[in-house]
């Protein structure tokens, strides 16, 4: 693999928008494409504007529909919702180089084997991205700054390491786990135990950690996640409450993702976190009513209730 010049992200939301826009203002060629119109416009008229501590400042970038992509990416960063994640697949098979590799630093459970399960895992990798994107209009993100942390194989290595240099040099700490799904779960207790009560009360993560009448389920959510962890064998660097506890004042200004979701009416990706949650739990043995509890009160909230196989 040559050294990109250019990165193709697949999103238009508030991630893809921040990294992107880092990526370009520090001389990477960048294209964002996705599904969402209103973004796709504003970017292409006024670029991608940023807001984080001490300044303000704008960059261009190319910007349009993911349909319509007709070059091809050494690289492609995944930063759709959950429930994209199998069609932008489909794209990446066109879209990507013969050798190239797809990164998905997503939310949830499932999505590097559905890019996988379209392109070859030998041309996936993940990780995950501990750090804050606030949406205020479409193609203009707040940046809460943090780090990410990608997993490589054999075979992206050498993407992998390409990227990571790319973000560095943008200004986005990134480094290189020898064990990325241990840090994916970590990360998982604390999107099933903050995301969807952020989201049902609408509160900033640090508000939670002021009520006592929400920390019991904070804290529950996140010990079953850990939970089925340990169960599936995954050994986690902390402890899952405590780790997310630790999120929690380190990002309390955040107001999650999930949160931002239900506030536009958007799909928010609570199949991918507590539902992905359940399912593993019932195939386990372990039981999870916390995440249960979280994921059939988001769904009402969205509109769209369990069905009967997701409440059995």
């Amino acid at each position: 693999m040559t050294a990109p010049h250019r990165v193709l992200i697949a999103g238009t939301g508030a991630m893809a928008c921040l990294v992107g826009a880092r990526l370009a203002r520090a001389g990477t060629m960048v294209t964002l494409a996705g599904g969402w119109r209103q973004a796709i416009d504003a970017i292409a008229e006024r670029g991608l504007r940023v807001h984080e501590p001490g300044e303000s400042w704008s960059v261009r970038v190319t910007a349009l529909p993911i349909d319509r992509l007709t070059e091809s990416y050494p690289l492609a960063l995944v930063l759709v919702k959950s429930h994209q994640t199998a069609s932008v697949a489909e794209v990446l098979a066109r879209a990507l180089d013969r050798n190239g590799v797809a990164v998905t630093i997503q939310n949830g459970l499932g999505n590097p084997e559905s890019l996988a399960a379209r392109l070859g895992a030998e041309r996936v990798a993940a990780g995950i991205a501990v750090m804050g994107a606030v949406l205020i209009a479409p193609g203009e993100v707040r940046y809460v700054p943090g780090r990410i942390v990608l997993g490589s194989s054999p075979a992206t290595a050498e993407g992998v390491a390409q990227l990571a240099a790319l973000l560095d040099g943008a200004g986005i700490p990134t480094s290189i786990a020898d064990d990325v799904v241990a840090a994916v779960w970590c990360k998982l207790a604390a999107n099933c135990a903050l995301n969807p009560i952020t989201a049902l009360y609408g509160v900033t993560n640090g508000a939670l950690l002021a009520r006592s009448d929400l920390l019991p389920e904070v804290e529950a959510a996140a010990r079953e996640v850990g939970m089925v962890a340990a169960a599936k064998g995954i050994r986690l660097e902390r402890d899952a409450v405590q780790s997310t506890l630790e999120t929690a004042r380190a990002t309390a200004a955040n107001r999650s993702s999930m949160l931002q979701d239900l506030e536009r009416g958007a799909r928010t990706e609570i199949d991918a976190l507590c539902g992905a949650v359940v399912r593993e739990g019932r195939r386990l043995g372990i039981a999870t009513p916390a995440n249960a509890e979280l994921f059939r009160r988001v769904r009402e909230r969205e509109g769209r209730p369990l069905t009967r196989e997701e409440q059995a």
